[in-house]
């Protein structure tokens, strides 16, 4: 096959698959569904939780927020183009299908862990073992046991928790990086 007939091809099967996806959600995730207004309130009740953000620090905490955000959407689009995590209901076939818990949920809750173990001198490490537990534990169990996510070709919640840990780890180490370039001289809140 050339290069030219591959292309052709994978637009016409990536056509196909968009119909496909679009026919689902039609069916089995539109607006007269309650799993869609469930994955629209996930999507938008975090985002009140900003309201108590540390106004002083927003830029910094926006940071970390989006780094989250950023890492843990790439990661799932891996994920899920790869059929390893399967989100069943989604806001719109246009958008990635973990739209609401990596844009808001994550986001949302590891920001806040973030300004209140900064503000407390609490270890960030420990709470976010705690939160990510907490997140893939309780949340995930509950998402999939009403069949909003699924698990294929080995992966499981642990996998999904090392994810988030790392996730959360690493947008921290790049915050605090970015706050030692800026401000050379002071010392880590």
């Amino acid at each position: 096959m050339s290069y030219r007939e591959y292309w052709v091809e994978i637009q016409e099967k990536r056509e196909e698959l968009n119909s496909l996806i679009s026919s689902y959600w039609s069916g089995y995730s539109n607006l007269g569904t309650w799993e869609f207004w469930l994955v629209l309130s996930l999507l938008v009740l975090p985002l009140f939780l900003l309201y108590f953000i540390d106004r002083k620090r927003i830029f910094e905490l926006f940071c970390f927020g989006y780094t989250v955000h950023l890492l843990w959407t790439y990661i799932d689009l891996i994920l899920e183009n790869q059929n390893y995590l399967i989100h069943t209901r989604f806001l719109t076939p246009l958008l990635p299908f973990a739209l609401t818990v990596t844009t808001s949920l994550l986001p949302v809750g590891f920001l806040l862990l973030y300004q209140y173990c900064t503000n407390h001198k609490k270890n960030f490490y420990v709470y976010t073992v705690i939160l990510s537990a907490i997140f893939v534990y309780v949340f995930m169990s509950l998402e999939k046991g009403i069949g909003l996510v699924e698990f294929e070709r080995g992966m499981n919640q642990f996998y999904v928790l090392i994810i988030d840990i790392s996730i959360a780890y690493i947008s921290y180490w790049f915050v605090i990086g970015i706050k030692r370039f800026i401000h050379p001289n002071t010392k880590e809140r």
